[in-house]
């Protein structure tokens, strides 16, 4: 017999339509319009943990220290040069940006023509491709104020949802604007 899990029920991607200037590509020039996910909530750390713990035998601190443990350990073989397979997840491997010294003229020196090592993720495509989903269009929100007018609205009782992202269409790259 398999765990029992709670599969939540799907609810549809939101999303807002913008205008803006297509930038690249055969529209290059003239007025689009763009979807934009929005209406997107954080499901932090410890609340996805405990999530998972509910489905299996563990408790949300056992979860989380599974979790942590897993990561250091991969960190650990990726800093050793090794690429890592990450389950579902995708494959984990070194990279880093290297510095063009002409050849002749400089000597080549890893020390400082290597710079920032880190772990590139290289996500499973089966994994990270959504399938299934349905769509609902909303309106956009407006934007965040800044901090000085953020507690201006906290005095007068109005909030703002932390999780909410408004990002300005016009600074996308060319149709691609994420999840």
């Amino acid at each position: 017999m398999g765990t029992f899990i709670k599969i939540m029920s799907k609810m549809p991607l939101q999303y807002v339509l913008y205008e803006r200037e297509a930038v690249l590509g055969k529209l290059k020039g003239k007025t689009v319009i763009q979807a934009q996910p929005t209406g997107r909530k954080r499901l932090n750390h410890r609340d996805f943990c405990e999530e998972v713990a509910r489905a299996t035998t563990f408790t949300g601190a056992e979860v989380e220290a599974v979790l942590r443990l897993a990561a250091e350990i991969a960190k650990k073989h990726v800093e050793n040069g090794n690429i890592v397979d990450f389950g579902d997840i995708g494959t984990l491997k070194p990279s880093f940006k290297s510095i063009q010294v002409e050849k002749g003229v400089e000597e080549f020196n890893a020390n400082v023509h290597i710079v920032k090592p880190v772990v590139r993720l290289s996500p499973s495509r089966e994994y990270f491709e959504l399938r299934g989903v349905s769509f609902e269009r909303v309106e956009p929100q407006p934007k965040k104020k800044k901090k000085d007018d953020a507690s201006d609205a906290a005095s007068s009782g109005s909030t703002t949802d932390d999780n909410d992202y408004d990002i300005d269409p016009s600074n996308l790259p060319g149709g691609h604007t994420g999840l």
